[in-house]
């Protein structure tokens, strides 16, 4: 077989210099045309963040920071976008509503929820709190709450895939609370943690694979208003040595990432208490614990960096009848918190977290993302404006940190 036709003698040798030349300055501008591509994408994605409604809307699965891809030594990198949010807290003129909304025949919580629905649902993993106990019985609001089992079918549709049912209220209907709780999400395809029916049920994880990353969620509450539980198995206790087994018998059973959920902290404080902060030096130290989330405060509490981990030690109310008729203003604020966990050969960190203020809007309890629903809202724009601004001070910003969107105009 003939081999390769070259050019002879000195002109034949300019030119091949000339044509390599040429070829590697052509390689040079493909280079830098698809670094600028790149750049401009991520860049359009991320600034979509802050625009109020379409598909901007929809941060997590366009995303490029969720995108898998591979580390500098070869091996896969998943980037996941995990949605956590506060209290399901029902009272009494929250279910009301919902009983309007369905007719006066049925209950409609779905709703409510609409206009954050596209963050639930543009996670890759959204994650929900369930404050108060479901059965059939007659609803009941504070002080000793059954919420009706329609809001599982409501959590489900909004795209919240698992919720944690470890709550100051989890007891309020004894043993018979948490397993309709359990009835109620296990039928409406949603899956729980923190209470169960069974001891075997309490010594099995909670594992979901995403994106072929499979997580564990674990829930714990510090308190039960006093209300003793039935069995050592109905409810899980903030104790941070049990919280460590737990993550160890996760990693066990296969999961890569941890998220601790903490129903924690002292009513209406902004500050973590000193129980809190304890805690989460405690469980920060563990390897095995990936991220940490707090409610029950019912108001808005900091993101805090310890020992290298974000802490989100309190997300605030997602919907309620609290307000400053009875407690402070803020608990009409909440937070929509949105976890870019990255995990690749070295393990799973939480590296980034974005969130979306929100707002409960009186008296249709309609829950409102506040950076940006006041340009549709203008009856309610400075309340949106300053419930935004109130959470942003308490929550914070940073390298790791940000509020959706990163600013009011």
């Amino acid at each position: 077989m003939p081999g390769p036709r070259r050019e002879p003698g000195p002109r034949g040798e300019f030119r091949r210099r000339q044509g390599a030349r040429a070829r590697r300055a052509a390689l040079r501008r493909t280079v830098v045309v698809s670094a600028v591509l790149v750049l401009a994408i991520a860049a359009g994605v991320w600034a979509g963040f802050g625009r109020a409604g379409g598909p901007a809307a929809r941060p997590a699965r366009a995303s490029a920071a969720a995108a898998p891809g591979h580390s500098r030594g070869g091996g896969r990198v998943v980037r996941l976008v995990v949605e956590a949010s506060g209290d399901l807290l029902i009272h009494s003129a929250v279910f009301e509503r919902a009983l309007v909304l369905g007719g006066g025949r049925r209950y409609n919580f779905a709703p409510l929820f609409a206009k954050i629905r596209p963050y639930i649902r543009g996670a890759d993993l959204a994650l929900c709190h369930v404050e108060t106990p479901m059965t059939p019985a007659a609803p009941a609001g504070y002080p000793v709450f059954n919420t009706p089992p329609a809001l599982a079918t409501a959590i489900r549709q909004t795209g919240w895939r698992a919720c944690s049912t470890a709550a100051t209220h989890t007891l309020d209907q004894g043993q018979r609370g948490v397993d309709g709780t359990i009835r109620a999400l296990d039928r409406a395809g949603v899956a729980y943690t923190g209470s169960y029916s069974s001891a075997a049920a309490r010594k099995t994880p909670l594992i979901i694979t995403v994106k072929g990353v499979r997580v564990a969620f674990l829930a714990y509450t510090e308190l039960t208003n006093g209300i003793a539980s039935p069995h050592p198995w109905s409810v899980n206790r903030a104790r941070a040595a049990q919280i460590i087994s737990d993550a160890r018998r996760a990693r066990r059973h296969g999961a890569q990432v941890v998220i601790v959920n903490l129903h924690w902290g002292d009513e209406d404080a902004a500050r973590p208490s000193r129980f809190q902060l304890e805690l989460a030096k405690r469980l920060t130290r563990s390897p095995d614990i990936t991220a940490i989330v707090g409610q029950h405060v019912h108001i808005v509490q900091p993101i805090r960096i310890i020992h290298g981990k974000l802490v989100v030690f309190g997300e605030g109310n997602l919907i309620s009848n609290q307000t400053s008729a009875c407690c402070p203003a803020a608990s009409q604020d909440g937070m929509i918190v949105l976890l870019t966990i990255t995990v690749d050969s070295r393990g799973a960190r939480v590296s980034f977290i974005h969130y979306v203020p929100i707002w409960v809007r009186h008296p249709d309890y309609v829950v409102l993302p506040a950076g940006t629903a006041w340009r549709t809202d203008p009856a309610h724009a400075a309340a949106l404006r300053a419930s935004y601004e109130r959470t942003v001070a308490v929550a914070g910003r940073g390298p790791r940190i940000q509020p959706i969107p990163a600013h009011l105009p």
